[in-house]
């Protein structure tokens, strides 16, 4: 009859080209990260056996800097969860998002409970910030929990490959 009209759209850039790029990003970032946690570890163990007095100024640093770094290292986790399976992870983020806020309310604590003569401003401004950092605490288990219904009912209803 005729010519058949060709509907399929070429891109200005090559898909694999493009996946070549992401690949090299993603290791790329996976290294800078790993490098941050390294770098991250040994400056907390430096300080740990600097900082006086040890107790509880030192432990609660200690604390909070072995938070930071499990946030680093939950961060590359995803990095590298994407980077094999291609698939975002929302549960890695949520569970990062947990860490920070758990980090953010020990750091209020401690500085509510070893700094003397705080004002009354101080002291209501400290209470907001655990209220919230609570909160927010609550919304990311109930989000994640959500997630985790969610991928069980697609598995149910057979919208997932297990």
């Amino acid at each position: 009859m005729g010519k058949e009209i060709e509907t399929e759209k070429k891109s200005l850039v090559p898909s694999r080209l493009v996946e070549i790029v992401e690949e090299v990003f993603h290791v790329v970032l996976g290294v800078f990260l790993f490098g941050i946690a390294v770098a991250a570890l040994i400056y907390s163990v430096m300080r740990v056996f600097t900082t006086s007095p040890f107790f509880p100024s030192g432990m609660i640093q200690a604390i909070n800097d072995i938070l930071f770094i499990i946030i680093i290292l939950e961060i590359l986790r995803t990095v590298i969860a994407r980077y094999t399976d291609g698939v975002f992870q929302l549960q890695n983020f949520l569970i990062i998002g947990i860490i920070a806020a758990v980090r953010h309310i020990l750091t209020v604590g401690a500085y509510m409970t070893l700094g003397s003569g705080k004002t009354r401003e101080e002291f209501d401004r400290a209470v907001i910030e655990l209220a919230i950092s609570s909160g927010i605490v609550v919304a990311l288990v109930f989000a994640i929990f959500l997630a985790k219904s969610a991928e069980t009912m697609a598995l149910k209803v057979g919208l997932k490959n297990p």
